[in-house]
């Protein structure tokens, strides 16, 4: 066990065996929803949804194991969301492009993925964003998670009048988000160790009394087949022969490399891992996401990628990659009791993603708001990852600006190459994922 603690510096990052388990294990509730989530989504591409949901395990057991054992980092990874119903609405259903190219697509995105990180490309990239910029990425996926946990809660809800608006109490399951949510504020409040994976248990044990959360009829199942997608993507290459399915592997590859990245670089700032500026090992983490995103797409499903909901076991202590570990670990064996992942509603999962917003959004004390060119760019970043839904799109609106602020600002020699070059991309990569 003490070589299992050297290995993983339990002492250096101020953790133990327990803090790592309990934060690998809110990791794992937080985002086991995905299970279900992905193979619903790529089902209605025509995908079978049980082949989806044991490679979704795989690929994910695969992903945080690689993170937890290279990078060291308390990092999961997962099917990104968005991006999987691209692959499944825009491409599939959209372009009447059958399933089997569509993830040959994938495959083809992820070699090039694998390829740009090899060079460090993407290492350079992370290296380049400024500080503040950084700190706005980790408080906009804060506000971005939070949004979303409300959402799922019933909390704000969609208004055909005021876009958004409160939703209604007379649903009972929103008051089992309610129940969550004061009960770990109050938790956190009184610093009780534990109390975002405290308050969800208690959230699963009252939906069950209630009956708010159906009791699950049985608790084991057999961990269905992959054999209708396995390697599909690599015997399809050959059907990427179009202009139009070259344009879909640029979409699969640009998403993928912004909505990681900014993940990544927002996670390692919640867990305060980057020291003047750098990460460190921030090249074999993003070695560990594009390899998995490889695998994914030979086991069969959509691109993988840092997760955001990472942010919940790193919320409640988790430093090192063995709560990537405990993570990967959890997925093997939810691949056995998918039966038992179903008590773990949104309204569950809800109260640990508004919290954990409120957790991450602290990096923003750390913006220089007084300078307006770098307000600018750090508030619509901040806030443009809620509200288009999309970290890569408040990543971009963020990078697009900032260097026009700091030109007008007379600031402009200290804008690296780098940061001028990523602007013209993204620029770029706006125009290709929102012509109609």
């Amino acid at each position: 066990m003490q070589k299992i603690a050297d290995y993983f510096h339990f002492d250096e990052m101020g953790t133990s065996f327990r803090i790592e388990f309990i934060a690998g294990l809110t990791t794992f509730v937080s985002m086991a929803y995905i299970l279900f989530v992905n193979p619903n989504v790529l089902g209605a591409s025509g995908m079978d949804k049980g082949a989806v949901f044991t490679a979704t395990a795989l690929a994910s057991a695969f992903g945080c194991f690689l993170m937890g054992i290279l990078a060291n980092y308390p990092i999961a990874i997962s099917a990104s969301l968005g991006i999987n119903a691209f692959f499944s609405y825009s491409v599939v259903i959209g372009m009447h492009v059958p399933w089997q190219t569509a993830l040959a697509g994938v495959f083809a995105a992820s070699i090039l993925f694998m390829i740009l990180t090899a060079f460090k490309i993407r290492e350079k990239v992370v290296d380049a964003i400024p500080a503040d910029l950084k700190m706005a990425i980790s408080g906009g996926i804060g506000m971005f998670i939070a949004f979303l946990g409300l959402n799922e809660g019933g909390l704000v809800v969609a208004n055909k009048d005021t876009v958004v608006g409160l939703g209604s109490f007379g649903v009972q399951s929103t008051w089992l988000t309610i129940f969550g949510l004061l009960l770990t504020l109050i938790l956190m409040a009184r610093k009780i160790p534990g109390a975002i994976f405290i308050g969800m248990v208690a959230n699963v044990i009252l939906g069950l009394v209630t009956g708010i959360i159906p009791m699950p009829t049985h608790w084991v199942a057999a961990v269905p087949s992959i054999k209708s997608t396995f390697l599909v993507g690599l015997t399809h290459i050959g059907s990427i022969d179009t202009i139009q399915l070259l344009v879909v592997v640029l979409t699969f590859l640009l998403v993928t490399f912004f909505d990681t990245t900014g993940t990544l670089v927002g996670l390692a700032t919640q867990a305060g891992l980057v020291k003047d500026n750098k990460i460190p090992r921030v090249g074999k983490a993003l070695s560990a996401d594009s390899t998995t995103m490889v695998v994914g797409s030979l086991l069969g499903t959509s691109p993988m990628g840092a997760f955001v909901e990472s942010s919940a076991g790193i919320a409640v202590g988790g430093r090192t990659g063995f709560t990537a570990i405990v993570v990967g670990v959890l997925f093997l064996l939810g691949s056995f009791f998918s039966p038992m992942l179903t008590v773990v509603t949104s309204q569950v999962t809800a109260p640990a993603l508004i919290i954990v917003g409120i957790l991450m959004a602290q990096s923003l004390k750390q913006i220089h708001w007084e300078d307006f060119e770098i307000a600018a760019p750090a508030f619509l970043m901040v806030i443009g990852m809620p509200l288009t839904y999309s970290i890569s799109d408040g990543i971009a609106l963020g990078f697009i600006t900032y260097p026009l602020t700091m030109i007008a600002a007379k600031r402009g020699k200290e804008v690296g190459a780098m940061m001028y070059g990523l602007a013209v991309v993204f620029v770029i990569f706006l125009i290709i994922l929102n012509i109609d």
